[in-house]
């Protein structure tokens, strides 16, 4: 297995980092929900070529709740920035459906226009652009009933230009591309990490299973089929975000084992690093939450956060916050 290292402690105003994405210019952006000090405001960092990293903004409040709790997030080619804010994910029942995306227009480091897409979901976790659509995980959807009692999750599209769409969480809404089921009754929590492959197929990752979905599109970009590409309990316990490589290799956090995993295109599962309980001081995977391709290497953030379960490797909360670094492969 690979050998993760430090890549950066945080500066002090991140207890939380989570989803990455990386601009036209270059630039690393990393989302800071910061749920460990629901204090600190939800913000988003700017990490340049030289690793001189920054503050650039504070995530607009909800007009509600007074909070921003940025989770996902992707640029589209003119590098506005599209926000998961994830209000409900502190477990506060007053902001379950409370969820927006956001639309973050922006001519170099200034903003210009901050618009919500969408309002009044539930739990909506990662989110990648591909052409003109957003792809948006919600990790819980708990307005839809299934027979076995089991949870239901799912994927959402939005066109990268919609603005105040009224989403009700339930099978009634036009922009619910894809649902899923958590068979695994000790850990029901839903889809979370997702990413495109080079040929434009969807890969999902349900947490709670370990499982990775395969989905691919009809010309007219409708759902074709939605089917089990990957799974082993053995070598991935749960899917956090993910990533592609150029090799067509995708790179998971397994966020309970303090791993990142590799499944080749021919859907083989591997263990690519691993640490033990650690801080992550020294660049070990303390709860990796994301992968993200920047410069040639495998820039992981670590959520390190959850802690006092019997299925995480995680015991303890630590600062300063870290991202870890590995290399891909030869």
């Amino acid at each position: 297995m690979k050998k993760p290292r430090l890549f950066a402690l945080l500066p002090d105003c991140v207890s939380t980092p989570d989803g990455m994405t990386v601009d036209s210019k270059g630039n690393l952006i990393l989302s800071c929900p910061n749920f460990a000090d629901l204090s600190m405001p939800g913000l988003i960092l700017k990490i340049d070529k030289n690793k001189n990293i920054r503050k650039w903004f504070d995530v607009p409040v909800h007009p509600e709740t007074g909070c921003a709790r940025n989770m996902g997030i992707d640029v589209d080619q003119n590098d506005n920035l599209y926000i998961c804010d994830n209000q409900a994910w502190p477990g506060n029942p007053d902001y379950q459906f409370k969820c927006r995306i956001l639309r973050v227009e922006t001519d170099g480091d200034k903003i210009t226009k901050v618009t919500t897409v969408a309002n009044n979901m539930e739990h909506p976790n990662g989110i990648k652009i591909k052409g003109n659509y957003m792809y948006i995980t919600e990790s819980k959807m708990t307005k839809i009933k299934e027979p076995s009692g089991l949870l239901v999750s799912g994927v959402y599209r939005f066109a990268l230009d919609e603005e105040n769409i009224e989403v009700t969480n339930t099978l009634s809404d036009p922009n619910l591309l894809i649902t899923y089921v958590t068979y695994n009754r000790d850990y029901q929590y839903g889809t979370d990490g997702l990413a495109f492959d080079a040929q434009g197929n969807l890969y999902v990752g349900v947490f709670g299973d370990g499982a990775v979905y395969k989905t691919t599109f009809n010309a007219d970009e409708s759902v074709k089929q939605t089917e089990l590409w990957a799974q082993n309990r053995d070598e991935l316990k749960s899917t956090d975000g993910m990533t592609f490589d150029a090799q067509g290799n995708l790179y998971i956090a397994d966020f309970n084992v303090n791993a990142i995993v590799q499944i080749t295109p021919g859907g083989v599962v591997s263990r690519y690093a691993q640490s033990p309980d650690c801080d992550g001081f020294d660049g070990g995977l303390d709860q990796p939450g994301e992968p993200c391709i920047w410069n040639g290497k495998l820039i992981v953030s670590n959520f390190d956060l959850i802690i006092g379960r019997d299925d995480t490797f995680n015991t303890q909360h630590e600062l300063p916050a870290t991202l870890s670094e590995l290399d891909l492969p030869d």
